[in-house]
């Protein structure tokens, strides 16, 4: 193995390993707010642009360009502007979001203050996971030291920028991560997407201009402004893409946990030489859920391209969150279709009825399948019924429901014949291991 290629400066967890790490001390002990510093003797503009020329994505599964959604705020108008953060990290499969907020929650406070001044807002909503108790805790902590330090406030550093950062918890409602759910959540409306147009942008909290990105999204942009953004692009392998990033790998791997690698390493690589492998040498890989649960499937085969947002779509697939979960041989399909479809069917908001009705039928078809009493009707109800969900619903949860099904049934449609002509799962009454993690490592 090329130890080298794996290799790379640590920026996102730089800190983990320290003592005490989510302080204050620890934080500015390795340059911590040196790039608020800086951006706050910036011109707003120009602290856009080195976002812009950083190519920094959004790593909450959407993979817009950062800089560009910052643009999209007015320039003039007198409404005040906001930023909400999305961490309201609740993806199956996905685990990284929390470790920033648990072990280094400065370096998120300190990216929003920046993307706060970038786009002249003076108020910051943390929309934080309601489950995420320690995270909510620690980065409760740390805005306090940050206001005791004079870094949030009425006079932030110095600078005469006044910044005010709210710390608010979520109640457990997958739907809002979707960033128009968060903001109905945050004004206390229920926690239902928004048609768009008007984008969050441009009308978002209490119909003001704001900007929603999520956690790692937000915890780069300190080091690129106190770096710039040549520094940035020079830690990837691909030019699609700059900088490091967080993947949390899941499932039957040997190393299973949250590592920082260069940007631009395929999706084997990450499998096999960051994350050891598979766990067994008598299983081998089957599957691969690239980037959180809503992703389609993608096989053995498939699994030879750099993990990246733009790589991905070349096989059908996306890179999500960056949190991929390996699949042994030995595992039924169906029956992790059917968990996954159980799983969509509940978290829907219920405000439109393809996702509303279609998630539950698409359920209940699996367990009839997964049980021996599914026909093969009921096979190709499972494509026409995900057809009439994808691209039919106010947001992207429609997708989230229907792209696991097309995919899984498409690829593994055998496994789902023998559901019907055997009457019974072939795969017998073993479960499927759990999609975990133990520990954090990072490389």
């Amino acid at each position: 193995m090329n130890t080298s290629r794996f290799d790379c400066e640590k920026v996102f967890s730089r800190n983990w390993g320290r003592s005490e790490s989510w302080t204050l001390e620890t934080y500015r002990a390795t340059g911590g707010y040196e790039g608020l510093k800086k951006a706050l003797t910036m011109d707003r503009d120009a602290i856009t642009k080195e976002v812009v020329d950083a190519k920094l994505r959004g790593r909450g599964g959407a993979g817009f360009p950062t800089g560009r959604k910052w643009g999209f705020v007015p320039k003039d108008g007198d409404k005040p502007r906001y930023v909400a953060v999305n961490a309201d990290e609740s993806e199956p499969g996905t685990f990284k979001d929390r470790y920033i907020m648990e072990l280094d929650p400065h370096m998120l406070i300190e990216g929003t203050a920046i993307c706060c001044r970038a786009i002249n807002a003076n108020h910051a909503y943390i929309y934080v996971r309601g489950e995420f108790g320690l995270a909510e805790r620690r980065l409760a902590a740390a805005i306090d030291e940050a206001y005791a330090a004079g870094i949030l406030g009425p006079d932030a550093m110095g600078s005469g920028f006044a910044l005010d950062m709210i710390l608010h918890r979520g109640a457990g409602a997958y739907i809002c991560g979707e960033e128009t759910a968060l903001l109905n959540s945050l004004e206390g409306k229920k926690g239902q997407p928004r048609l768009k147009p008007p984008f969050p942008a441009v009308e978002g909290a209490w119909a003001c201009p704001t900007i929603v990105n999520n956690v790692e999204t937000l915890a780069a942009v300190g080091p690129i402004i106190q770096n710039g953004a040549e520094w940035w692009k020079s830690l990837s392998y691909t030019e699609a893409e700059g900088g490091t990033k967080l993947v949390g790998v899941s499932g039957h791997v040997l190393r299973p946990g949250v590592y920082e690698v260069p940007g631009g390493l395929t999706l084997r690589e990450i499998i096999y030489d960051v994350a050891g492998g598979m766990r067994s040498d008598d299983r081998p890989l089957k599957a691969v859920i690239p980037g959180g649960s809503s992703c389609p499937i993608l096989t053995p085969d498939e699994i030879d391209v750099p993990f990246d947002f733009d790589a991905m779509k070349t096989v059908g697939s996306l890179m999500g969150t960056g949190c991929p979960t390996v699949i042994e041989e030995g595992t039924c399909m169906v029956r992790l279709l059917q968990r996954v479809e159980r799983f969509y069917a509940h978290e829907s908001c219920g405000q439109c009825t393809p996702c509303r009705e279609g998630g539950d039928w698409l359920f209940k078809i699996l367990t009839r399948l997964e049980e021996g009493r599914g026909t093969m009707d009921d096979i190709e109800k499972i494509e026409l019924i995900a057809a009439k969900i994808e691209g039919h619903t106010i947001c992207a949860f429609g997708e989230a429901l229907a792209w696991p099904a097309r995919s899984y049934v498409r690829k593994f449609r055998d496994e789902f014949v023998a559901h019907v002509e055997g009457q019974r799962c072939p795969f017998g009454a073993m479960p499927i291991a759990p999609v975990a993690m133990s520990g954090v490592v990072t490389v």
